[in-house]
């Protein structure tokens, strides 16, 4: 298809996240209210807009670079297991870019693989633990495809967290009684995809 992406494409893409998480703090916050620590909204909520901040005063000049200052900024600003997995998926996600100024679509879902790959080993949770990663591993895989297709998957994958039974992260303390409820974590996963597909629709076909 032969689209390829700038900085600029990742500053709007977290700007608009940032707006979606702001807006969708009450719903991250009840979600986690009921199998969490009631906070994963609030977190976010800073976490992002803090991020929103720095890449308005000063935006980085490849796509790499975005996303791993977006990455750092939420590690340093974000308390709780949020702010180290999403930071975490960023910066290696931006790292796996490397320097180069324009990013197609197949390459940044391979580097999304690398940034997913790292958020796995450092919660220790795989598919079907009911945590982000059941958003996030069908929606890389579904990015090679089209970002509309990445944005089903992680819907999908996000709701198909409510029967799952939680075995990693606070959840996992519930037991059976995780039974029932969505995935804080795949929610906002989920969401980030909705804004990266709405962001790409916005600059063209993809």
């Amino acid at each position: 298809m032969g689209e390829a992406f700038d900085a600029g494409f990742f500053v709007r893409w977290l700007e608009a996240a940032a707006l979606a998480v702001d807006r969708e703090a009450g719903l991250l916050t009840e979600l986690d209210s009921a199998i969490g620590d009631a906070d994963h909204g609030a977190n976010l909520q800073r976490g992002f807009a803090a991020v929103a901040e720095l890449l308005a005063k000063e935006p980085p000049a490849t796509p790499g670079a975005v996303l791993v200052a977006a990455g750092r900024q939420l590690i340093s600003t974000v308390g709780g297991a949020s702010g180290p997995l999403y930071g975490t998926l960023l910066r290696r996600t931006g790292k796996a870019l490397g320097e180069d100024e324009h990013v197609g679509r197949e390459r940044l879902a391979e580097a999304f693989a690398v940034g997913v790959a790292a958020v796995s080993q450092l919660g220790g949770a795989q598919v079907g633990d009911k945590t982000m990663l059941d958003a996030l591993v069908p929606a890389v895989e579904a990015l090679r495809v089209s970002f509309g297709a990445a944005r089903t998957a992680a819907e999908e994958g996000a709701l198909a967290t409510v029967p799952l039974q939680a075995r990693k992260g606070r959840a996992s303390y519930l037991g059976e009684r995780s039974i029932g409820h969505q995935d804080p974590g795949a929610t906002s996963s989920a969401l980030l995809f909705a804004e990266l597909a709405g962001t790409a629709r916005a600059e063209g076909p993809a």
